[in-house]
């Protein structure tokens, strides 16, 4: 956002004074001499950046015919059911394993972890079933107990491979074949999975009460080994639970959080009617109020860390309890009060420097914001590898084909290898470039998301820039300023908004890439390779900041001027820059000022809620939901409120962005005269006018004090 609209010392005003005398100056660009022919947003126009708008068109019609490739070589199936070892989907209706809806794995021990679970990369022999196993069993326990009955080899074979029906075959030779599964453990379904039912008793953990169980070789096993193989798998299960929680919650009380949204709608739209009126009181009421409100959370949070630091017990540290789903738990501890403390103390201290040293541009953008206010991947075919269960097979992770494996001398190389389905794809040139055409699609979506954002923008800063230009408010503004706006942009500058987009998709291209390369080297030992890694990311986001900050600007001399987007984006650093004094403070303090407004709406709304939601309102106490978690609609209603306040302010925020370049531009083109009389409105005439008496009596004293 643009900035200040004083200057800091009497050498810069003196400094742009004589730029703006000599108008051969080569800083940053001279500025702007008086166009009499120049009449806003709304004079003559040509398209701008043709060549762009081409190219954008193009990828579009190629975007479109890539959906098409996909939709025609793509399968939904094989993302909405698991898959087992011969390409088969669990679940799907019409096949024979429609009633088989969870994945079973023969031997869970060879996984590594859940991830490997969930991408089907586990070397072992994965069967579709019907139910998970409730039961510890072996093999070698199913045969014994076979010799006295047929129930426990009727209950077993439900998780061998379909048609194998012969018990008595040793178990040396199934374990070899992978006819059936060495051992069973208890096991209940997540993510379509059958993973151990792991249970901690007393801070052991344990499955089925049991903490040790021996398979089909009579090799005793701990829970410990099923543990470690899908490491994390209790965190999984804890997720589950709490997230069934959440959503019995949400359930519960999801006509509460639309009725809070509702108001946080409400209260957002009557704060922008009163900006129209009493934009000034209304801003400082705001300031004062948050200040307020962060000065009694200081004292309310002084006043619990004194008492729980008298209480023993409560000196425990977040660290030693670890996370804990009842959040109340870390409310009865004196860190978590001591922390609330120093993080209120520090936000009221800066607001108040800010309110101190900035005083005078807190009302330059009070004013500003008063103009503003008065104008409101699943293609490809079954591919089979070799999965061996010795390290040093040579075959390992080589393509085969399942119908000719045993026919060929890899299971007498490996023994134990297996055939199993590996993933989805192909060797036709689709399938070879598939990588590419997903990364293209990536970089497609970002650019057509930047674009509509970039037309956004455009929009609304023509329409709010005929609005300033306007000699006479109202009547020389358009009858439907906004739809007359999107029509320029969209007839003449679409090839401007989508290079402008394209240059911010790029870079936003490079930082996935770049956190992908650093999801991947988490577990790297090389610190240099870390480093250099770090460094790219800062600096890739520092320039994605800066790219968003100066095509927004851009955005608005295109839609001031009409040019074409290197030219708007030149012109509006040389201008910024001009004024860089200005734009460094005003900027932040705009900002500042609604974010202030964001967070006392979404806090008004959040404090209502919390009262509503711990049943400390009584005129509405029998109505309350009962909840697992009250923060969990709590929580819900603050960020909805927030991003509902934020999706108001968000075009105040261009709104001033527009005025303030208006009005740059403005003081560069007129002088105030008959002959080149001033658009701004007599309010930010006015602070011009107080403006230039304090640069002429700065003047005056070092005249005087000279002499």
């Amino acid at each position: 956002m643009p900035s200040n609209l004083y200057t800091l010392d009497n050498s810069i005003v003196q400094s742009e004074m004589a730029r703006k005398s000599d108008v051969s100056s080569p800083y940053y660009g001279e500025p702007r001499k008086f166009d009499p022919t120049f009449r806003g947003p709304i004079s003559n126009r040509s398209c701008t950046d043709v060549f762009c708008c081409v190219i954008f068109i193009i990828v579009i019609l190629g975007y479109i015919a890539l959906g098409t490739v996909a939709w025609l070589h793509g399968d939904p199936r094989k993302v909405i059911y698991p898959t087992d070892s011969y390409g088969q989907f669990c679940g799907q209706k019409g096949t024979p394993n429609a009633k088989k809806s969870i994945l079973f794995y023969f031997n869970i021990l060879k996984c590594a972890n859940p991830a490997v679970l969930i991408n089907l990369q586990c070397p072992t022999t994965q069967m579709c079933v019907s139910k998970c196993p409730d039961r510890f069993a072996t093999y070698t326990d199913m045969q014994m107990q076979y010799q006295i009955t047929a129930a426990p080899w009727e209950y077993y074979r439900r998780f061998c491979k379909p048609g194998f029906n012969n018990p008595t075959k040793p178990v040396a030779q199934v374990l070899r074949d992978e006819d059936c599964p060495s051992m069973i453990v208890p096991s209940r379904p997540f993510l379509q999975r059958c993973f151990p039912d792991f249970i901690t008793l007393n801070g052991t953990l344990t499955v089925a009460k049991r903490t040790h169980f021996k398979d089909a070789l009579d090799k005793a096993r701990s829970v410990t080994e099923l543990r470690d193989a899908a490491n994390g798998i209790t965190g999984l299960v804890d997720a589950k639970e709490v997230g069934m929680k959440i959503v019995e919650d949400y359930a519960a009380s999801w006509n509460w959080i639309l009725i809070g949204l509702v108001i946080a709608l409400v209260v957002s739209l009557i704060f922008i009617l009163l900006l129209r009126f009493t934009a000034g009181l209304l801003l400082w009421f705001t300031i004062i109020a948050v200040i307020l409100v962060i000065a009694y959370g200081i004292w309310h949070c002084y006043l619990e860390f004194s008492l729980l630091r008298q209480q023993p017990g409560a000196d425990v540290t977040i660290v030693d309890i670890g996370f804990q789903t009842d959040v109340t738990v870390y409310l009865h501890l004196s860190q978590t009060w001591l922390i609330f403390l120093i993080a209120l103390c520090t936000i009221e201290a800066s607001i108040l420097i800010i309110l101190i040293f900035l005083r005078k541009r807190v009302r330059i953008a009070i004013a500003l914001l008063r103009e503003g206010s008065k104008f409101l991947a699943s293609s490809g075919d079954a591919i089979y590898k070799v999965m061996a269960a010795e390290p040093n097979c040579m075959y390992a992770n080589k393509t085969c084909d399942p119908e000719t494996f045993n026919k060929t001398n890899v299971s007498k190389t490996c023994p134990g290898a297996q055939c199993t389905f590996a993933f989805y794809g192909g060797e036709t040139p689709y399938h070879r470039y598939l990588f590419i055409l997903q990364l293209s699609n990536l970089l497609i979506f970002l650019w057509l998301v930047n674009f509509i954002i970039a037309l956004g923008q455009c929009t609304l800063a023509g329409a709010f820039a005929s609005y300033y230009w306007a000699r006479r408010k109202p009547q020389d503004i358009p009858t439907c300023p906004l739809f007359s706006s999107f029509s320029r942009a969209i007839r003449y500058h679409t090839g401007s908004l989508a290079f402008g987009a394209l240059i911010l998709a790029l870079v936003q291209m490079a930082r996935i890439i770049l956190e992908y390369l650093d999801s991947k080297l988490k577990g790297a030992s090389n610190v240099a390779a870390r480093f250099l890694l770090c460094c790219l990311k800062c600096c890739f986001w520092c320039l994605e900041r800066f790219i968003k900050f100066m095509n927004r600007n851009a955005y608005i001399m295109i839609a001031i001027y009409g040019k074409c987007f290197c030219t708007s984006a030149r012109d509006a650093f040389c201008l910024l820059m001009r004024n860089v004094v200005r734009v460094a403070v005003l900027d932040r303090v705009t900002d500042f000022l609604l974010f202030l407004g964001k967070v006392l709406i979404a806090g008004s709304v959040g404090v209502i809620a919390f009262f509503f939601f711990t049943h400390k309102i009584p005129i509405v106490q029998e109505d309350v939901p009962t909840l697992h978690y009250y923060w969990v609609p709590l929580l819900t209603v603050i960020f909805g409120s927030y991003l509902i306040a934020h999706g108001f302010f968000s075009v105040y925020a261009m709104c001033v962005d527009t005025l303030f370049l208006c009005f740059l531009l403005d003081q560069e083109y007129n002088d105030g005269s008959a002959a080149r009389p001033y658009h701004m409105t007599s309010t930010l005439r006015r602070m011009l006018r107080r403006r230039r008496t304090k640069r002429q009596k700065s003047r005056k004293r070092e005249k005087d004090s000279e002499e």
